[in-house]
């Protein structure tokens, strides 16, 4: 007998033991709103995430799968993620978990494991591994079954070793318990399709898709002997129901990502503080990091940290391989650091832009200035209901608007908007931002859902195209709001190239050659009227020139109240708001 036991009683009687979805939903939303119930925490001030938040995803997901078909029975399977080593090394980076998986489960620190999630009751057994002494000795015992089952708030835990003969065990489960069920209600054997076999065949549900933001799959479970299950499996329907649950977050969630914004605002506070010109980019991801991690207990970065000065901040994606945040910093540059660290897999991203002499140049403040008019200008609009295409626009507008103001741009003297539609119309604001407004964001950077079926498909238009979804917004959502005003002079020489484009550029255009950029990014949450800002940092110039020169943070007062700040702090593992 495998280490997971039989199963005493019917069938059908052990069914009854399992509370209903809803009840397990709504037993789970009280547990997270006290944070009761298992508490994942890294210790001293850090935040407590409450385990019964991934119980709230799996109804979610279970019921979502429901929705879909209402006689869906059978198993969910995933594979988490296996800790990798590098190249043809034994060396092992720091392992994070598959997002998918971790959606479910929240096993964020355990390494090639399983997970089931059983239909329609949503029971959770997850599979990790056991290891032999040699391992052991190495790595420490292994994990203690119970342990897990009452750390992670799960139902069942055991030997991975265990998932073929439990998956063959509870497929045949579910199947006799339909017969038994319709057997107990007096149908006779004619009755019962095919004379003793179940009516709907238990399905094995696993996870396979297409990520729209990278273009990659999500790779379906695998273990030796699951071709046994081929003519009951479905590739399909899984991806659909956890995508779209993944998309809207719970009050939770919410909350850690508030926590995950409240730590890399006051990180990028820190940095702003701390820059100057001598300085290496390098020595700002690294002042970042560290107060991430030892203020916030967040171990991972949710994506590469961009700290690109001068020139270097009109590559989007700086940071990266061959641009390795290796300038250093001079009198007269501004600084583009987009940088979020994340915890318990949930991600921040924020983008803060300043000089690093502490004062603006007047070109510096231009295009500042109408970076943060296009941030002000969406989030007065966002709202559900509202167009994420719709939202792009407008930050283009403000965009161009700003540089026509600083005389990049030829306004002709004619009516302003109906000029800057003209731009539009010829794509000059792809020129100048040729990157989305934003994207879905929460367990990954990118998250999920952008592009999902019957959603808008992606534009083909310049600027537009690179929008990681086309969706209109709505309540439970969370995006980024990320405009930015940049001089690429390949984009720069095409335009001048361009009939359309050419006449509406200046001599003045070249001025900006080498300036670099500007982005101002926040991780907004879309509320049932409007929104609300999660992200902490410094906006006005006045805000940013205070904090640059010393002055506290969080203010006094708000300045900036267009902004939508939501002002909090943690503490006690709780976050809290302020009274500004």
């Amino acid at each position: 007998m495998s280490s997971y036991g039989a199963r005493s009683g019917a069938a059908a009687g052990y069914m009854m033991k399992m509370p209903p979805l809803a009840d397990k939903r709504a037993a789970a939303e009280a547990l997270c709103s006290t944070c009761s119930g298992p508490i994942y925490s890294q210790g001293l001030n850090t935040f407590k995430v409450p385990m019964a938040m991934f119980e709230v995803n799996r109804a979610k997901v279970v019921q979502s799968m429901l929705e879909q078909d209402p006689s869906a029975k059978g198993l969910i399977l995933l594979e988490g993620g296996k800790q990798q080593t590098r190249y043809d090394t034994d060396h092992e980076p720091v392992f994070r978990q598959e997002s998918y998986f971790h959606y479910l489960f929240g096993a964020s620190q355990y390494s090639d494991c399983f997970g089931t999630l059983s239909l329609p009751d949503g029971e959770a057994t997850l599979f990790v591994p056991t290891y032999g002494v040699d391992v052991a000795t190495v790595c420490g015992a292994s994990p203690d079954f119970e342990f897990v089952k009452v750390e992670l708030g799960l139902e069942n835990v055991h030997d991975v070793v265990d998932v073929k003969a439990f998956v063959e065990r509870e497929m045949k489960r579910l199947d006799e318990t339909e017969i038994e069920s319709s057997s107990s209600d007096g149908l006779n054997n004619e009755e019962k399709k095919g004379g003793g076999e179940p009516a709907t065949k238990s399905k094995l549900y696993l996870l396979k898709g297409l990520n729209t933001d990278s273009g990659n799959f999500a790779t379906p479970a695998s273990f030796e002997g699951i071709d046994k299950f081929r003519d009951v499996r479905d590739d399909e329907s899984l991806f659909r129901s956890i995508s779209e649950s993944r998309v809207f977050k719970s009050s939770a969630e919410i909350d850690i990502m508030r926590y995950t914004n409240w730590v890399s605002s006051m990180a990028h506070v820190e940095v702003m503080r701390a820059a100057k010109p001598g300085m290496m980019e390098y020595q700002l991801e690294s002042l970042f990091q560290h107060h991430t991690y030892t203020h916030g207990g967040c171990r991972h970065m949710s994506y590469t940290c961009i700290c690109a000065c001068g020139p270097s901040a009109n590559i989007l994606h700086y940071g990266h391989a061959g641009r390795p945040n290796s300038r250093l910093l001079e009198d007269g540059m501004i600084a583009l650091l987009d940088m979020g660290a994340e915890y318990k897999c949930y991600a921040s991203d924020i983008t803060c832009s300043f000089p690093i002499s502490g004062s603006f140049t007047d070109d510096q403040k231009s295009i500042y200035e109408a970076v943060l008019a296009a941030q002000i200008k969406v989030m007065a609009m966002l709202k559900p209901g509202v167009s994420w295409l719709d939202m792009h626009r407008e930050a283009e507008r403000e965009i161009l608007k700003g540089l026509i103001g600083c005389g990049v741009l030829d306004g002709g003297g004619k009516d302003l908007d109906e000029v800057i539609e003209t731009m539009l119309d010829a794509d000059l604001g792809a020129i100048f931002m040729p990157h989305g407004l934003g994207h879905f964001i929460g367990i990954d950077t990118h998250d999920v859902g952008g592009y999902s079926p019957g959603k808008p498909a992606r534009s083909e238009r310049p600027g537009e195209r690179k929008l990681r979804t086309a969706r209109q917004l709505d309540e439970g959502m969370v995006v980024t709001v990320e405009p930015g005003c940049y001089f690429i002079d390949p984009l720069i020489d095409a335009a001048m190239s361009d009939e359309r484009q050419k006449r509406f550029l200046t001599e003045r255009v070249n001025d900006f050659r080498g300036f670099g950029g500007v982005r101002l990014e926040d991780d907004v949450r879309i509320t049932s009227d409007g929104c609300e800002n999660l992200t902490l940092c410094p906006r006005a110039i006045e805000e940013v020139l205070d904090v640059m020169s010393g002055g506290s943070w969080p203010p006094a007062t708000d300045v900036l109240p267009e902004m939508k700040r939501k002002w909090a702090t943690c503490k006690e593992g709780r976050m809290e708001f302020l009274d500004m």
